[in-house]
């Protein structure tokens, strides 16, 4: 053990990373359906490595949270602003129920069981499975002007309690969602999911999920032989106007040559052409132009998907039918709109659909055609891969300062601290980058490497700077901690599920898992759900809930540290 704490001395930072690599491992581990996860497995690791002696800088603390809740602010920001809304009262009065029966149920507990405020935050961060309590909790416990003995002393309570109640946080919620749910609708999920997709049947389906490809993509290319009883003798124009212009012939070869495919080019018995546009309309394209052909050699061409940002000056909230009625014929040849999406948000490709400035459109076409239709809507938005540091950089800084504002209720001081500061900026930023694309990129992959790593870090050091201090206090009350977690977890989980169903009026079993696990941002328990669905009906309301989830659990740290 000597020349293991002499390693530690020399390199803290190594006890660091070899916390997160044996707690990813122990992560991984499969208890049944359930798996610790990464997150509650660095947490122990590290309690167990800190007892070689190793302490780490806690400014490292600090800077790993501080990106790990601004990056879960900026991705959940388009989301919980949209959410805001008369279509969603019934979500949000889910999410903000759960919160408050929570905060009340945490509260109670802690005063019959005379618990401390390190202790009462970290059982809300792990009967409630919200890591991010932790931080915000720590960091109110360090602004209560305490000595620097006793608040590290009840910050390792918070880590401590959490490490206690998280295991059953995350099985409690697989229980409830998964299992009662579906027995107290008497409707089992899958069946609650059919009927759920029969009464949507007019809305947008989901698309593939990562990794997959739709077998009956929208559009396709053919490439078709022109025969006299079909395509001959008539103009390219002319038979794209048959199909209203929504196919478009991009290739012409004849006799071994390549054509221009103008308008005005007469087709020929024997030319292959390849045409392009919506499957619906190409099942068809063969009756007036001529059998269909394997032999593409010659006439491919390479298609590109451009991204535009709509702001067409006059056309704000116009429909894509209006637009595509004064958009003149040469402009919209070629050019298919392959998805649009708003904040982030997806929307359904439609003739009624309203398009809205700032709406990105995504083009699909040749790359002249997709560029002459991004320069008409707007600007292009171009696909990169790196992260906007002006903005993030000036996002995090606003939110620490927000964080810095201390406000007294009652001789009480309620702070925000660097964390709830952090999550309301990145809030904001996240909702900003929404309506301005072309600002304060963060590509996906960015910022999940901030919440996986920050979070995992942040979680990580603390066990490591309180792991000593946890033994101790594990032995004294952990059977309790324990107890009282599961009640957490349990309690106000139900008491939302009955609320949901009988005040809210959810009356199909699905919609209502979705719900209830977004509103405890209960990721495994989701997983459970669509595993049992087999259908994405539930992931419609849980996203509502889970972005409100998100901000509304990750205040309850201050809370219960100001209110205990």
């Amino acid at each position: 053990m000597d020349w293991l704490h002499t390693i530690f001395q020399k390199s803290p930072e190594s006890a660091l990373f070899l916390s997160l690599a044996v707690g990813y491992l122990i992560g991984q581990i499969n208890f049944g359906k359930f798996q610790l996860g990464g997150v509650g497995g660095s947490l122990i690791a590290a309690v167990v490595i800190s007892q070689a002696g190793v302490q780490i800088d806690n400014g490292v603390k600090s800077v790993m949270f501080a990106v790990f809740i601004y990056a879960v602010g900026y991705d959940s920001g388009p989301q919980f602003f949209n959410s805001i809304n008369r279509k969603t009262l019934r979500e949000i009065a889910m999410a903000v129920f759960l919160a408050v029966t929570a905060l009340v149920t945490v509260i109670v507990c802690a005063k019959l069981f005379g618990l401390n405020k390190g202790l009462a935050a970290g059982l809300a961060g792990g009967a409630l499975t919200q890591s991010a309590i932790i931080g915000t909790a720590g960091d109110a416990i360090a602004r209560l002007g305490l000595s620097a003995d006793e608040t590290k002393a009840l910050q390792a309570d918070v880590a401590i309690a959490y490490a206690v109640t998280y295991v059953f946080g995350s099985l409690g919620a697989i229980i409830v969602c998964v299992n009662l749910l579906p027995k107290f609708m008497g409707q089992s999920l899958k069946d609650a999911s059919v009927e759920a997709e029969k009464a949507l049947a007019g809305g947008a389906s989901a698309g593939p999920g990562p990794g997959q490809i739709s077998a009956l993509p929208a559009l396709v290319g053919r490439a078709y032989r022109v025969t006299r009883g079909g395509a001959a003798g008539r103009t390219v124009a002319q038979i794209e106007m048959d199909d209203q212009d929504l196919i478009a012939i991009e290739r012409i070869r004849r006799a071994g040559h390549a054509l221009e495919p103008r308008p005005d080019i007469m087709l020929e018995a024997g030319d292959i052409v390849l045409v392009v546009g919506r499957r619906e309309v190409m099942v068809s394209a063969a009756a007036h132009i001529g059998e269909e052909v394997a032999d593409t050699d010659g006439i491919s061409v390479v298609m590109q998907k451009r991204q535009g940002v709509f702001t067409k000056r006059g056309m704000n909230r116009t429909t894509i039918a209006a637009v595509r009625a004064t958009v003149d014929r040469d402009l919209r040849h070629g050019v298919y709109i392959h998805d649009i999406s708003r904040a982030g948000l997806a929307l359904p490709v439609l003739p009624e659909t309203q398009l809205e400035h700032g709406d990105v459109i995504t083009f699909y076409g040749s790359p002249q055609d997709t560029k002459r239709a991004v320069d008409a809507a707007g600007y292009e938005l171009p696909y990169t891969d790196k992260t906007d540091f002006i903005y993030m950089g000036v996002g995090i800084v606003l939110g620490l300062l927000i964080g810095l504002v201390v406000v007294n209720v009652g001789g009480i001081p309620l702070t925000l601290g660097s964390g709830g500061g952090c999550l309301l900026a990145g809030l904001l930023f996240g909702w900003m980058r929404g309506k301005h694309p072309m600002y304060g990129v963060m590509p996906p992959a960015a910022s999940q490497l901030l919440k996986d790593f920050g979070l995992a870090a942040f979680v990580a050091v603390v066990g490591l700077n309180s792991g000593l201090q946890a033994v101790v206090t594990v032995k004294q009350s952990g059977l309790t901690i324990f107890l009282l977690g599961a009640f957490v977890t349990l309690f106000p989980l139900v008491l939302t599920m009955l609320f949901g169903r009988y005040v809210l009026r959810y009356d199909n079993a699905a919609l209502l898992a979705g719900a209830l696990t977004g509103s405890r941002s209960a990721n495994p328990a989701f997983g459970g759900v669509l595993d049992k669905a087999e259908s994405a009906v539930p992931t419609v309301p849980f996203a509502i809930t889970y972005a409100l989830a998100n901000v509304l659990l990750t205040l309850l740290g201050p809370l219960v540290v100001g209110l205990v």
